[in-house]
């Protein structure tokens, strides 16, 4: 969707790149193109390297690029290993014997392959770079691979053909027809009636067998360390698009195998979600894994490490601490696991020892890691940041972190803001925690414009992580507060069940608790204040302001208000069913969730509307029918649609873009002439 600026909304743009080109020591929204996005490190087998994966913008393209980097353990030799604008390389894994890395890559595998049939596949290279070669041909691609321990073969999870073999493309794209329950998805789109199953790939040849037909799909490969099996993630049962009862299943790697059933927890054991693989242990004996709630909990309940003997089935919690843990590795002796462990506002590598429980942190303070790598001979990298460092790698020693090299050196001569950890007390006594950035100027006793962070989830929550919008905000002159409510995660199952089947009360008076806390430490101003967020918080946005007129602007990303539309047209039908009930058969949950779409004409906040054009996680309907609502009545909006973009938006041009107006708009009204800094 093309809109014109106006001109007032154009002379702030104006204005804030002229304040950027003056003081080039703050984060400006042109810095977001600058980020680079550290991802997937992979330790080598004898811990001597690690290979990870880096996202940059590439401007020519207007795209994000992914390339492979390597260092040494010892934080020598960084070298990036794939230097192609024109395709992404990701999911870097060793070879046993160290000398080849295999990865995923959209590149071309000759000069005559026609952009649309360029797919992704697994690809391999020597260890130090160079010349890489095709491995896998698989007509829909690869999603996901690991090595066999003897390096001969891959485990990879693959969807099947859109085509019979043979067949002749078609001109036009086939109809979509699909008879399932979940028929949509936002990373693989309209699923039809193809599944994804899990193949065997032979290294040299490129051959592959196909290990798991059906009407079922399946994720997370992990092959044992003796070579005898494969484990891996799959939901069954008459229509598994029905339930979130994931199980692990291993199978022998060979033509005609029969596979087992391993979890029988009737709830979900290793959701995807969480890009967790099922982890063998050195002995191929057991597995650790994560097991959530029941079904009816769907994203409330906390994720649990389990481990399983492989041999009887007989499954334990070994530490039911109440916290979600997630990326789980071994220890090399077995009698500990690495994970990551969520807390209060962090998440920190830590240790389970599997005796007794004890959960011993490895990284410490205001931090959030995101994942982690153990080598054989027991070294160890995480990747992880905290408020004024985006995400880098370090090698865990005893007694500190080693960093790995810095791809965001640049950062260092920005002025940045840091967080600080409030606590206070809503008005029926529940303590509640947020975060606060204060303007890069801050004066003592100067109340300030404060826009308020609501975050999605709804099971998520605000941590001491880099986060570029915020700092940009803060170099701006905003304060930004970020409130934790019930529903967060970090603070156990109660806390976050709290908002069950009810959203847009209990969360949002405690959004609302924390601006009145702001307001009264006299730093908030309370008549320049603003209010946004993405996904569910804009849904919460929208619910605060059809409540409550103290906002004087909102932004309100990829959300809706009015959840009777959500039903069929997001990707959501079965979460809403065991949350909610069904529309037709609870009307009164389905009328108090679209509280704001029914009960618009309350709503006086000048609100921005965004989203992404093919998002199916919460399509556009969402903020077209609030952007309607507030058009009809009159009350000041704007919808912006971002051309080809799913929930995340990608494009680096539509990131400036998108903060640039979020700038603007919060400037527009909360930022008068005379108003003060």
């Amino acid at each position: 969707m093309n809109r014109t600026l106006s001109l007032g909304l154009l002379a702030l743009l104006v204005a804030g790149s002229a304040l950027a080109r003056a003081d080039d020591t703050r984060f400006s929204a042109a810095d977001l193109g600058r980020l680079a996005d550290v991802s997937e490190p992979a330790l080598s087998r004898d811990g001597a390297f690690v290979v990870y994966t880096v996202t940059t913008a590439n401007p020519d393209r207007d795209q994000p690029q992914s390339d492979l980097w390597r260092v040494r353990y010892d934080g020598r030799e960084r070298t990036q290993l794939t230097h192609t604008p024109d395709s992404d390389e990701s999911h870097p894994q060793w070879s046993a014997d160290g000398r080849s890395i295999a990865f995923l890559s959209d590149r071309k595998r000759d000069a005559e392959q026609a952009d649309d049939e360029t797919k992704t596949q697994v690809w391999l290279m020597p260890a130090d770079g160079g010349e890489a070669r095709q491995v896998t041909d698989l007509p829909s691609g690869v999603e996901d691979f690991v090595w066999s321990p003897d390096g001969t073969q891959l485990a990879v999870i693959a969807f099947d053909p859109e085509q019979p073999p043979g067949a002749k493309k078609p001109k036009n794209s086939p109809p979509i027809v699909t008879d399932r329950f979940q028929f949509k998805d936002d990373d693989s789109g309209w699923l039809g009636r193809r599944h994804k199953h899990l193949h065997i790939v032979d290294v040299a040849s490129g051959k592959a067998i196909l290990l798991t037909p059906g009407v079922h799909d399946e994720q997370l490969p992990a092959w044992s360390p003796d070579g005898k099996l494969i484990a891996y993630v799959t939901k069954r049962g008459a229509d598994p698009d029905r339930h979130l009862n994931y199980d692990i299943y291993v199978i022998a790697p060979h033509a005609g195998a029969s596979e087992r059933q391993l979890t029988r927890f009737p709830g979900s054991d290793l959701d995807p979600y969480w890009e967790t693989r099922p982890a063998w242990s050195p002995d191929s004996t057991r597995i650790a894994y994560l097991q959530g709630g029941e079904d009816k909990w769907i994203y409330y309940a906390p994720w649990q490490l389990a481990v399983i003997d492989v041999a009887s089935g007989n499954a334990t919690l070994p530490a039911p601490i109440d916290r979600c843990l997630t990326k789980v590795h071994w220890s090399p002796d077995g009698r500990s696991v690495y994970a990551l462990v969520e807390q209060r506002q962090v998440t920190l590598l830590s240790r389970i020892d599997l005796r007794s429980g004890k959960v011993s942190e490895l990284t410490h303070g205001d931090r959030f890691d995101v994942d982690l790598d153990v080598s054989a001979n027991g070294r160890i990298v995480v990747l992880g940041g905290d408020d004024t460092h985006p995400y880098a790698l370090a090698a865990v020693e005893p007694d500190r972190l080693r960093p790995l090299g810095n791809h965001n050196a640049w950062l260092r001569d920005k002025r940045l803001a840091a967080s600080e950890t409030l606590h206070f007390v809503n008005p029926d006594g529940t303590a509640i925690d947020a975060l606060l950035v204060k303007p890069l100027d801050y004066v003592p006793g100067q109340r300030y414009p404060t826009i308020v962070r609501v975050h999605g989830g709804p099971v998520y929550q605000f941590s001491h992580e880099f986060m570029p919008d915020w700092q940009v905000y803060a170099a701006h002159g905003y304060a930004v507060l970020a409130v934790n409510p019930r529903g967060s995660s970090g603070r156990g199952f109660d806390f976050a069940r709290a908002i069950y089947a009810d959203w847009g009360h209990k969360d949002m008076q405690d959004v609302l608790a924390g601006v009145d806390h702001v307001v009264a430490k006299g730093l908030a101003d309370p008549a320049r204040l603003g209010i946004g967020g993405w996904s569910y918080g804009a849904i919460l946005t929208d619910a605060i302001i059809a409540r409550d007129t103290r906002f004087k602007a909102a932004i309100s990303g990829a959300g809706s208000g009015n959840m009777y539309g959500m039903y069929g047209d997001d990707e959501y039908a079965r979460e809403y069913e065991l949350e909610l009930g069904t529309p037709w058969g609870n009307r009164e949950a389905w009328d108090r969730a679209s509280y704001p779409f029914l009960h618009a004409d309350r709503i006086t906040t000048p609100t921005l509307f965004q989203c992404g054009e093919r998002d199916f996680n919460v399509p556009c309907i969402g903020a077209e029918q609030m952007y309607q609502a507030l058009r009809s009545l009159k009350v000041p909006t704007e919808l912006v649609v971002y051309p080809g973009q799913h929930h995340g938006i990608t494009v680096p041009s539509y990131l400036r873009d998108r903060m640039q107006r979020n700038l603007a708009w919060y400037d527009r009204f909360l930022k008068p002439a005379g108003s003060g800094p």
